[in-house]
C-alpha cells in the first residue's frame, strides 16, 4: 500500500523534521539521490572554468534586474507584437483567475499541465478544480505526486522522496500498471497514458525558465517532451511565470542554460529546449492558435524594492543549493511545507507568506555555506539567511511582512542586561562575584539548547579574580624566597 496522503504545513516544521529524521527509509531515499546529483554536477563542470561561468551568471541575472521594470514593458511589447496576449497578476489569486477566465472563455474542460513552480505556487489546481475544470500534470514526477494526493519535495525532481517499489504500487493502486521493478516499463505506462490526455486537453498550462525582452520569446527546459506537447497539441498554451524571469537579450540565455542543466541534474545539455515566439501562424501546421504569458508578481516588487533581499530573484530554479544542504539532504522536501523548500526556499517563501508561517526556515541550516558555494549565479544565501533571522527577532521594522514575529520580551532583557553590564566594569565584577556563589542555582534545563547539551554554569570565580589570586600567590612565594635567602 502507498503512504496515505499527509499535511505539511511550514507552521509544523520541527515536528515534521523530527518524524523525517526517524524514518529510515525517506532518509535512504534522499541520501542516495543527493550524492549522485552532487556527482553528476562535479562532473559535468570538470572542463569549465566553473568561477568564470558562475560569474558571468550573476551578471546576466544581476543586469537584468537592474533594469527588471523596462525590461518587462519590452517584454510585453514584443510578445504583444508577436501575437502573444500578455497579462498581469499581482498576487496568486489573481493569477489563477486569469487563467480560470480564459479557459472558460474558451469553453475548456480539461488542462495539461508542464511543470511549473509557479502554478504551484499559485495553487493553480486546487482553483481550477473549484471551477470544475480537470488539470493533469504532464511531468513524470508531478504526475506520480498528483497521483498520490502529494506536493512536490523538490523543484526539479518533485518525486525523488519515492522510491522503485513506491512508485510501482502508486501506478498500480491509481492507474492499474501491473507492478514491476522495471523503471522503462513503468515510464512507457505513463507515456501511454498521458499521450491520450494529451491529445484531448482544451488547454496547456507551462513555465517559463527565461522570457527575452529582446525578442518575446518564452524559452521553456525539459527532459521529457512533456513541455513541447504542452504547448504545442492543445489549441490554447498559458504560460505563467515570476516577473524576475526576464532576460535582457537572446544572447544571455546560453550561459545561463549552461549553467541550469548541469547545476540541476549534471546533464550538458538537456532532451528539449523549447523557444516559444508567437501563436501558429497560417501556413503553419501545428502549434497553438492562442498563446497567453501570465506574468505574476505575489510578494517579487517587495523584495525587489530591497538592495540586499534583491539577489533572491537571481535564483534560475536549478536546486543545486538542495542537493548540497545538509538540512535539505536529511529531512527532505515536504518537511519544510511550502512551495519552494530547501536554502532557496528559506529565503523565498518568508516574502511569499510572511515570518508569522515561515519563521523556523531561516533557522532551518547550519550556515555551512554550502547552499552560496554551488548556487551557479552566487546569490549569497548564508548571508540572507543571517538577515532574515535578524529580521525575525528585530523589532518589527524590517521589509519581510511578519518581521519581529520572534522578538522575546524576556530574551531583549536579558541581552540588554548583559549590555549593560559588560559597559560597566564594577557592576559585572559584582554580578559575576554574585553568580558564582549561586551557580548551584543555575537551573540545568534551558530549553531545546540542554536537549543534546548540558546547561553551563557561571565559574566560582572569574578569570579576572583568578588572575589576581595567581599573582598574589606568586608574590607571597617570592617574598618567602628572599626571606629564607
Amino acid at each position: 500500500m502507498s503512504q496515505p496522503v499527509q499535511t505539511f504545513t511550514p507552521e509544523a516544521f520541527h515536528r515534521q523534521a523530527h518524524d523525517a529524521l526517524g524514518n529510515p527509509q525517506i532518509r535512504a531515499n534522499f541520501r542516495k539521490a543527493m550524492d549522485g546529483l552532487m556527482d553528476k554536477r562535479r562532473q559535468a563542470f570538470e572542463d569549465w572554468d566553473l568561477e568564470a561561468l558562475r560569474t558571468l551568471g550573476a551578471s546576466v541575472r544581476l543586469r537584468a534586474l537592474s533594469r527588471l521594470p523596462d525590461l518587462l514593458e519590452q517584454l510585453e511589447a514584443k510578445c504583444e507584437a508577436n501575437g502573444i496576449h500578455v497579462h498581469w497578476a499581482e498576487d496568486g489569486e489573481e493569477a489563477c483567475r486569469i487563467v480560470t477566465r480564459i479557459c472558460q472563455d474558451n469553453g475548456a474542460r480539461s488542462v495539461i499541465k508542464g511543470k511549473s513552480m509557479v502554478s504551484e505556487e499559485m495553487h493553480l489546481n486546487a482553483h481550477l478544480a473549484e471551477a470544475g475544470i480537470d488539470a493533469l500534470e504532464s511531468d513524470l514526477g508531478e504526475y506520480l505526486v498528483q497521483l498520490n494526493e502529494q506536493t512536490p519535495s523538490h523543484i526539479i525532481m518533485p518525486a525523488i522522496h519515492l522510491n522503485t517499489d513506491e512508485i510501482s504500487t502508486i501506478m498500480h493502486e491509481h492507474t492499474g500498471t501491473a507492478p514491476t521493478r522495471d523503471v522503462d516499463a513503468m515510464t512507457a505506462a505513463a507515456r501511454a497514458q498521458l499521450r491520450e490526455r494529451f491529445m484531448a486537453a482544451d488547454v496547456g498550462v507551462s513555465g517559463v525558465n527565461f522570457a527575452v525582452a529582446e525578442t518575446g520569446t518564452l524559452c521553456l527546459v525539459e527532459n521529457e517532451g512533456n513541455g513541447r506537447m504542452t504547448t504545442t497539441v492543445p489549441p490554447i498554451h498559458i504560460a505563467v511565470t515570476g516577473i524576475e524571469k526576464v532576460v535582457e537579450n537572446l544572447s544571455d540565455v546560453p550561459p545561463l542554460y549552461a549553467l541550469l542543466t548541469r547545476s540541476a541534474t549534471g546533464q550538458h545539455v538537456t532532451t528539449y529546449f523549447n523557444m516559444i515566439t508567437s501563436p501558429r501562424k497560417e501556413d503553419e501546421r501545428d502549434g497553438p492558435r492562442e498563446v497567453h504569458l501570465v506574468l505574476v508578481d505575489n510578494g517579487r516588487s517587495r523584495i525587489y524594492q530591497d538592495d540586499e533581499l534583491l539577489d533572491t530573484l537571481r535564483c534560475i530554479r536549478c536546486g543545486a543549493c538542495m542537493n548540497h544542504c545538509p538540512v535539505y539532504t536529511r529531512v527532505g522536501g515536504h518537511t519544510y511545507g511550502t512551495t519552494y523548500p530547501g536554502p532557496i526556499g528559506a529565503i523565498l517563501m518568508p516574502h511569499l507568506m510572511g515570518l508569522e508561517a515561515t519563521k523556523d526556515l531561516p533557522t532551518a541550516s547550519s550556515l555551512c555555506g554550502a547552499c552560496g558555494e554551488v548556487c551557479p549565479v552566487k546569490i549569497p544565501i548564508p548571508d540572507l539567511l543571517v538577515r532574515l533571522r535578524r529580521e525575525s527577532v528585530g523589532e518589527g521594522r524590517g521589509n519581510v511582512p511578519g518581521a519581529g514575529v520572534k522578538r522575546s520580551a524576556k530574551e531583549v532583557t536579558a541581552w540588554k542586561s548583559w549590555q549593560w553590564l559588560a559597559t560597566h566594569p564594577a557592576a559585572w565584577r559584582g554580578a559575576s562575584i554574585v553568580a558564582g556563589k549561586l551557580r548551584g542555582l543555575a537551573p540545568s534545563h534551558l530549553g531545546p539548547w540542554t536537549e543534546c547539551r548540558v546547561a553551563p554554569k557561571p565559574a566560582k570565580a572569574s578569570l579576572h579574580t583568578l588572575i589576581k589570586q595567581r599573582a598574589k600567590h606568586k608574590d607571597r612565594r617570592q617574598g618567602q624566597q628572599e626571606d629564607e635567602a
